[in-house]
């Protein structure tokens, strides 16, 4: 027994080879530096110090703090993000599993076993009952790891794992930048609802004041069905933005997957709800490093690559220990008498010689998915890189695009209001004051869709350099 143990752990420390490749993280198919030219040239430089948005938690990064609020009841209730926080404790109960197959597996047993032979088959001519008793320690079928299976198995249940996280991470991520795009969303359309409502209110007063003119003889037919145009557009609009605001706030309820209180909507004005850092157009690439969904992928990739590993583990033997020690009797009280020692050991050796190439199959099945998965990762590099580049394309050109839709908006107000003082004094027809009063609204209208353009762009930023995961630790108390 005591050789046998020797043998045992002589064969444990010799299980030390790993056959899945060496890991190389893939080149970054990527260039090194973001995009520049006239799009990027409204990027502000930032400062030397400026502390890069991966780093910055929401709480820092959104300002307004009744969207705080609402940010916080969807991080407790949303349930797509509970559904990434089980799944994290399913993939570390898997990885458990895996990890327990490096370690032998000990059990108790205590037993009985009885026969009865009939009297036919005795020498007495009598039936006998014959029993024995046996009780011990069983170590059962421990393979050893030679060729690294087990411990690359559990590597890949290690990347799963620490993959979910990073799911999870990448979710809390888009949960907060979907919760303020919603806020801000139902805060334009309030914006345009107003609009449309203070139209309307416009519209109609001129109506009818053109219906008492027309009744009068003093204008023709075309003024009167001209502003009655004018007044059932904007009435068809409020009843769509009605609707629509509706739809915000269902939407935002479903984000936040509880009812959001009337003191934490937004109230109509399109403010700034961000403190974003100035961010240069020349970010090398690497800080998409950073984001959890490049290092889930990232994840995937090192799990393939394990699984190589183990394929390659299958060509070769693998020895496995089956033992047992403890005591043996023919009657329950001398179970444990001296002289009732007993023990097994039985070690088992299978050496693969013909599996009509599933072995094969299944190695050339575990590159594939490596080349997949590097594939995918070169993927989720490209995709950061261009959602990156798309973000500081809009932030270097939307203050351009307000400042000129402000003006815009202006000279629309002067147009209309030059038109509607000389049809009131006859100077000339409804129709141009009509035109003119168009142009305003659509003008206002594409304001408060600039003014989103330019707060949502903020959030994308947040969102696409990877901001904000990071786990808040609590404030210390001062005394």
């Amino acid at each position: 027994m005591k050789k046998s143990l020797i043998t045992m752990a002589a064969l444990a420390m010799l299980a030390g080879c790993s056959l899945a490749p060496v890991y190389e993280r893939p080149a970054q198919a990527v260039p090194q530096a973001f995009p520049s030219g006239d799009a990027y040239k409204g990027v502000p430089a930032a400062a030397a110090d400026a502390k890069p948005v991966s780093q910055i938690l929401w709480r820092e990064y959104f300002t307004d703090a009744k969207l705080r609020k609402v940010i916080e009841l969807a991080l407790a209730n949303n349930r797509d993000l509970r559904v990434s926080a089980l799944n994290i404790e399913k993939a570390k109960a898997e990885y458990n599993i895996d990890t327990a197959a490096l370690l032998p597996k000990l059990s108790v047993s205590v037993g009985q076993t009885a026969s009865r032979t009939p009297g036919t088959m005795t020498s007495s001519g009598n039936p006998t009952i014959s029993r024995s008793y046996s009780g011990g320690l069983a170590l059962s079928s421990y393979e050893l790891d030679f060729f690294g299976k087990l411990r690359n198995t559990a590597d890949a249940g290690l990347q799963t794992y620490l993959g979910t996280e990073e799911a999870r991470r990448t979710q809390q991520i888009t949960l907060v930048a979907e919760v303020a795009n919603a806020y801000l969303t139902l805060s334009a359309d309030q914006q345009r609802l107003k609009l449309a409502q203070d139209t309307l209110k416009s519209q109609q007063t001129t109506y009818e004041l053109i219906q008492k003119r027309f009744a009068s003889g003093v204008v023709a037919g075309p003024d009167l069905y001209d502003a009655q145009t004018s007044v059932e557009s904007a009435r068809n609009d409020a009843a769509v933005y009605t609707a629509q605001v509706a739809i915000d706030q269902n939407a935002l309820t479903l984000l936040v997957g509880a009812a959001v209180a009337d003191d934490l909507l937004p109230t109509g004005e399109l403010n700034e709800v961000t403190q974003l850092a100035p961010i240069p157009a020349g970010l090398p690439s690497d800080l998409l490093q950073s984001r959890p969904d490049v290092q889930e992928a990232e994840r995937t990739l090192r799990a393939a690559n394990a699984n190589i590993g183990v394929a390659r583990a299958a060509f070769f033997p693998s020895i496995s220990l089956t033992a047992t020690g403890g005591s043996a009797s023919s009657s329950l009280s001398g179970l444990f008498k001296g002289g009732s020692g007993a023990w097994t050991f039985i070690p088992q050796l299978t050496l693969p010689i013909f599996d009509g190439g599933v072995n094969n199959a299944n190695l050339s099945i575990a590159k594939t998915n490596r080349d997949i998965a590097v594939a995918q990762y070169e993927k989720a590099v490209q995709t950061a890189f261009q959602e990156v580049a798309d973000a500081l394309a809009t932030r270097g050109t939307v203050e351009q695009r307000l400042s000129s839709q402000q003006a815009l908006v202006q000279a629309s107000e002067k147009s209309y209001t030059i038109n509607e003082a000389r049809y009131r004094k006859g100077a000339d027809t409804y129709l141009n004051a009509l035109v003119s009063q168009r142009s305003l609204y659509s003008a206002q209208q594409t304001l408060i869709t600039t003014r989103l353009a330019k707060t949502s762009n903020a959030v994308s930023l947040y969102k696409v350099l990877g901001g904000g995961w990071q786990p808040e630790l609590p404030q210390t108390q001062t005394r």
